[in-house]
């Protein structure tokens, strides 16, 4: 990879790392239903520009449902009930270990020796983090976070259908395909008085951070990522999503202060190693050449 290059993508895993941080300050003033509607709201604004892309509805629908709208709805979620961000940006990482359970159960694709020794070291560590559960943040809040990686995971799989449309438009519409159903969700959960107070009254800080999150972390840095794999061969880029755990940790640790325990630290380390080991391991043959971006 050219320097230029390899500074986007240590841009890109910054931008999603920092994210989680955006994330929790939005938090503060708006519900998680409405903070992730607002968020593929601003995202999805180049749909008014940009035709559909040649997808059926329903896939477009569904991919919209578990990869944008069921993974960063529950990181929402877990965020705003105590689960520390520098914790959550790890949890959202073991993605990589549901994808390729995922894939050996629906579609017979072996993982590597590697790579299952990689799930098995991830597997430990998040159970060294469950081990945790309890001190500073609810079973339920934990619960409803891994929502996230699994959701993850499974729009993975089901992004297979979409191959071949360009990345950008793509994902503009998976956006707004997510915000309508959200804002529904955020009228019916807060009500429409609330919901409405909420919009009217939130602070510039916040609304940086939407925009922020919106137009930066899920517009951009997604078709920075995007090209960046049309470019290079996978395995180039792919290690740099490694980067947004410790970004996410490391910002969070200025801005909140967050502290992890012994336990809960070893833990965080252990998933991202059994990460680091399945995504620079080589893929078996029936994989994809190119994996999918990995998000904040």
């Amino acid at each position: 990879m050219k320097p230029a290059d390899i500074l986007i993508a240590i841009l890109v895993a910054i931008i999603w790392g920092l994210a989680f941080v955006a994330s929790r300050i939005a938090l503060d003033e708006l519900s998680p239903e409405l903070m992730t509607a607002l968020r593929f709201t601003i995202a999805a604004v180049p749909c008014l520009f940009i035709p559909k892309p040649k997808v059926a509805w329903s896939l477009l629908i569904a991919i919209s449902f578990t990869l944008f709208l069921g993974q960063f709805l529950s990181q929402a979620y877990g965020i705003a009930h105590g689960v520390p961000v520098g914790l959550t940006s790890v949890v959202v990482q073991s993605q990589a270990l549901f994808t390729i359970g995922f894939a050996a159960v629906a579609f017979g694709e072996r993982p590597t020796p590697m790579q299952a020794l990689g799930t098995g070291i991830a597997a430990i560590g998040l159970l060294m983090i469950c081990g945790t559960v309890g001190y500073d943040f609810s079973a339920a809040a934990f619960a409803v976070l891994m929502i996230s990686p699994v959701s993850f995971a499974v729009g993975n799989l089901l992004l297979r259908g979409a191959r071949g449309v360009p990345m950008f438009d793509l994902f503009a519409w998976l956006c707004l395909a997510s915000a309508i159903p959200l804002f529904a969700l955020a009228l019916i959960a807060n009500g429409p008085a609330s919901t409405w107070t909420s919009l009217t009254h939130i602070s510039l800080t916040s609304a940086l951070c939407m925009l922020a999150l919106g137009g930066v972390s899920t517009s951009i840095a997604y078709w920075l990522w995007g090209r960046l794999l049309r470019d290079h061969p996978a395995a180039q880029v792919v290690p740099f999503a490694l980067l947004v755990p410790f970004v996410g940790s490391a910002a969070s640790s200025v801005v909140f202060g967050e502290r992890f325990g012994p336990l809960r630290l070893a833990g965080m380390l252990t998933v991202i190693g059994g990460i680091a080991v399945m995504v620079l391991a080589k893929r078996p043959k029936a994989l994809p050449e190119e994996p999918l971006p990995k998000v904040a």
